[in-house]
């Protein structure tokens, strides 16, 4: 079973709440939310500030969309060792011990760093899903020199030469 952290602007884009996302990036997003929940696994932190950031965004209440109906997923299967693994990472000066201690990523966004940290600590070697942040983009050869693979759903957002 493969595993995935998910950053949080997957399911937003999901939603329908991310305005700069063509419908070719939403119905990839879709997909790939639909393919963790058939026959994937969601790679959490135990302290819970990935799936802080999901209630904060999407919540879990009202007429869910596709992104709150894969919050409600992960919530309801946060404690299924199948579906969910779960990981500590130590908060530390704004980021995490786990994130790379590199001088190339100093300046990567202090919110995703929970996602690299977890990507690292994970015994699953998760990739980490990207749709329209463009840190992702930007840092996408340094995450890979570090060992975080990302998988930029929505490349086109980024670079009109992107494969």
């Amino acid at each position: 079973m493969k595993a995935f952290v998910v950053d949080t602007n997957v399911a937003v884009v999901a939603n329908r709440q991310a305005g700069q996302a063509g419908p070719d990036c939403v119905l990839v997003c879709v997909a790939a939310l639909a393919g963790i929940k058939d026959n994937g696994k969601i790679v959490l932190d135990s302290g819970m500030f990935i799936l802080d950031e999901y209630l904060d965004n999407l919540g879990l209440a009202g007429k869910p969309g596709v992104g709150q109906a894969f919050v409600k997923w992960v919530f309801d299967n946060q404690a299924v060792a199948q579906r969910c693994e779960r990981v500590p990472i130590t908060p530390m000066d704004g980021s995490f011990r786990e994130f790379p201690d590199t001088p190339e990523l100093a300046d990567f966004h202090s919110d995703d760093r929970k996602y690299v940290a977890v990507a690292l600590t994970s015994r699953n070697r998760p990739k980490v899903l990207n749709a329209v942040d463009s840190d992702w983009w930007t840092y996408r050869q340094v995450l890979r020199q570090q060992g975080v693979r990302v998988r930029n759903l929505c490349p086109r957002q980024f670079s009109a030469a992107a494969p």
